[in-house]
């Protein structure tokens, strides 16, 4: 089993002390978001390896030499503003934290992301090109692989139309993108890829890969037979099968992107409902709530 902590929210950068107790615990509870009185009981010894997906690394670095499990990192790195990201930590001490994962883990196992894109008046193609060449000066030597993606019309961002602002792509948006940010990334010996996109911009450069595909997932575990992960609709997704341990609606970065928010007061009052002892994310287990093993 992989686990992905967490594609629901960003436990790393909220929830660390939880997680931290989890593993101590020995096993974990999740809640199904579409069926709230079943739960998921899963046990760290069926647990081969862990998918941390964060925006800040820095809260889980004091442990990461101590979890006994393979691990692969994917920390997103955008250039928004508070405008965009109103809770995001600083840039530049995430850019430490993410040399500090890759000296840890190795740069193999250390992905950025560099999404969602989009563009407006503010964030301008060439201020994307001159950012994104920015970052990849910064992080040489340190990371191989670079995963973006482009706005997606969620809940969320219908919600923060006005203030994202966002412009519809053509050919030749797509075109300079890809020809750049290949460029970019090739003079700093680093791949460059798109997540789950109809424009994977492969004819430019980008390398035709998955977020965490057979080979990778081989590496990880070492096993070689893995189901194909459901999470993604429209089965365009070749991920294979992770298990996401996360809450929707309890991440306080407020991204005005954001596919795992739609609802900040709702955000609010679920992180009131967190206790780090508790073997749930959120809230506490009821009488009537259904415990399965997951294997």
């Amino acid at each position: 089993m992989i686990l992905n902590v967490s594609g629901r929210t960003d436990i790393v950068a909220f929830y660390t002390p939880w997680f931290i107790n989890r593993l101590k615990e020995g096993f974990v509870d999740v809640r199904n978001p579409f069926n709230p009185k079943l739960i998921s009981r899963i046990n760290f010894d069926d647990v081969d390896a862990i998918m941390f997906c964060t925006k800040n690394p820095l809260p889980i670095l004091p442990y990461l030499e101590k979890i006994e499990k393979k691990k692969v990192f994917h920390i997103t790195l955008t250039p928004y503003l508070k405008d965009i990201e109103p809770n995001v930590f600083s840039k530049k001490e995430i850019i430490e934290g993410i040399k500090k994962v890759s000296q840890i883990l190795g740069k193999e196992y250390t992905y950025v992301r560099y999404d969602p894109i989009f563009v407006n008046d503010k964030y301008t193609i060439d201020y994307h090109i001159k950012m994104f060449e920015r970052m990849c000066n910064s992080l040489d030597g340190y990371i191989e692989h670079i995963i973006i993606s482009f706005l997606d019309d969620y809940k969320n961002v219908r919600k923060n139309k006005k203030i994202l602002n966002s412009q519809t792509l053509i050919k030749e948006d797509y075109k300079k993108i890809g020809e750049n940010f290949s460029k970019i990334a090739k003079s700093h010996n680093m791949t460059v890829q798109t997540c789950f996109e109809e424009e994977n911009l492969v004819e430019y450069g980008f390398i035709k890969e998955d977020c965490l595909g057979l080979e990778l997932a081989k590496k990880l575990t070492g096993k070689e037979k893995f189901k194909k992960w459901k999470a993604r609709a429209g089965g365009k997704c070749n991920c294979v099968e992770m298990v996401d341990i996360g809450t929707y609606n309890t991440c306080s970065h407020f991204c005005k992107y954001c596919y795992a928010n739609y609802d900040e007061k709702q955000v609010e009052d679920n992180r009131k409902k967190h206790n780090k002892n508790a073997s749930l994310l959120i809230g506490t287990i009821e009488s009537d709530d259904i415990i399965k093993i997951r294997k």
